[in-house]
C-alpha cells in the first residue's frame, strides 16, 4: 500500500554514482527516491512523479540544472516544490546564480552527506509546517494579498508566482509589519540556518520578491547594515 505521508525527492544528476549514493542514503533515511540520469527526460518524469523536493545538478550536459530549475519555476503544477542545487562549483557568484534562479538551497561537491540529509529533512520539515499550521491565514497591505491558505501571492488582483522559500520570506516581513528584521534572523526563521550561513542568500530572494511585487516593491524597506521591513504603502 502507498504510503501518502512518505517524502518523495527526485535526483537529477548525469553522473550515475552520485545519484545512487544520494538515493542509497536518502532511501535509509525514510523517503522514497526517483533518478534521473538525463536531463533530457527530466520535467516528463517529475511531471508523473510529483516530488516533494528536487536535489538538482547544476553543471550537466544539453539543458543544466539552472534550466530545469526555470522550468519547474514556470510550471503552475510545479513551480512551488523546493530545489536543492548540487554542484562542483562553489563559488558565491555561482551560488546567487543558482538562487537567482529559483533555487532554495546550494551545497558543492564533494558534499557531506549528513548535512545534506539534515538540509533535505529542514526544507521538507519548512514546507510541511507551512502547509499545516498557520496563525494568520490571509495578510495585505495595500494591493498586496497573502493568501496562507491557497498558498498564492496577489498584486492588485494579479496571481503572482512565488516559490516555497519566497512565500515563507514575504510571510514572515508581512507579519512582522515596521519590525525590522536582520539578515541573520532571516536565515534562522525562514532557511533555519545557524547565522555563519552566507547572508547574501537573503538578499538574493529579497530582490526577487520585489520584483514580484512590481509597484509595491518599495513596501519592503533596506535598513542598511541590519536587514529589511515591510511597511505600509499607499
Amino acid at each position: 500500500m502507498k504510503n501518502n505521508n512518505v517524502n518523495r525527492i527526485l535526483i537529477v544528476d548525469d553522473e550515475p554514482d552520485v545519484t545512487e549514493l544520494l538515493k542509497y542514503k536518502l532511501e535509509q533515511d525514510g523517503h522514497v527516491c526517483q533518478v534521473v540520469n538525463n536531463p533530457l527526460s527530466f520535467i516528463s518524469v517529475a511531471r508523473e512523479f510529483n516530488p516533494n523536493l528536487i536535489i538538482l545538478d547544476i553543471m550537466m550536459p544539453e539543458l543544466n540544472g539552472l534550466q530545469l530549475c526555470k522550468m519547474v519555476r514556470s510550471d503552475p503544477n510545479m513551480n512551488t516544490i523546493p530545489i536543492i542545487f548540487l554542484t562542483a562549483r562553489g563559488e558565491v557568484e555561482d551560488r546567487i546564480k543558482g538562487l537567482e534562479s529559483g533555487g532554495d538551497d546550494y551545497m558543492a561537491k564533494p558534499f557531506n552527506t549528513k548535512e545534506l540529509l539534515l538540509r533535505v529533512g529542514n526544507i521538507l520539515s519548512r514546507k510541511g509546517s507551512n502547509e499545516s499550521v498557520n496563525n494568520k491565514k490571509r495578510i495585505q497591505i495595500a494591493g498586496v494579498v497573502l493568501d496562507e491558505t491557497l498558498h498564492e501571492l496577489r498584486v492588485d488582483g494579479e496571481l503572482v508566482i512565488l516559490t516555497a522559500t519566497e512565500f515563507r520570506l514575504l510571510k514572515l516581513l508581512m507579519l512582522r509589519k515596521n519590525r525590522v528584521q536582520t539578515r541573520e534572523n532571516l536565515l534562522v526563521n525562514v532557511w533555519n540556518y545557524d547565522t555563519d550561513i552566507e547572508t547574501r542568500t537573503v538578499d538574493t530572494h529579497v530582490r526577487r520578491v520585489r520584483e514580484k511585487l512590481g509597484p509595491y516593491a518599495n513596501m519592503i524597506e533596506t535598513i542598511r547594515g541590519v536587514g529589511y521591513k515591510v511597511v505600509n504603502i499607499e
